[in-house]
């Protein structure tokens, strides 16, 4: 019996099943209010009068440090997963080190 309560399909539709359970019960227990707003689609402003200006966030820094992360972690994996005793893989990684580094640099000149 735990052999197949332990197969990945059953124990998805198990969990799933618990999941969807658990949120009806939390739906149905939850506060709903009925107030006019609600009703009407609009959104609660702390008494104030709602406004519509979408906020315009500027992303276009946000790459370069995505990409020196993404970098930086994968230069890090490389590092720490090479067997030192293997030494075309120890030069094969410290190239690519040398890469991300020389890449790394490029990218952060500015």
């Amino acid at each position: 019996m735990t052999k197949i309560l332990l197969s990945p399909p059953l124990a998805f539709i198990i969990i799933l099943a618990v999941t969807l359970l658990a949120s009806r019960l939390v739906s149905i227990i939850s506060f709903k209010s009925k107030t006019k707003a609600d009703a009407r689609g609009e959104s609660y402003a702390c008494g104030e009068d709602n406004y519509d200006q979408a906020a315009q966030p500027d992303y276009s820094n946000f790459f370069a440090f995505a990409f020196f992360f993404t970098i930086a972690h994968v230069a890090a994996l490389i590092m720490t997963t090479v067997h030192a005793e293997n030494i075309t893989a120890f030069i094969l990684a410290g190239l690519y080190i040398t890469a991300a580094i020389t890449g790394l640099y490029i990218l952060m000149r500015d």
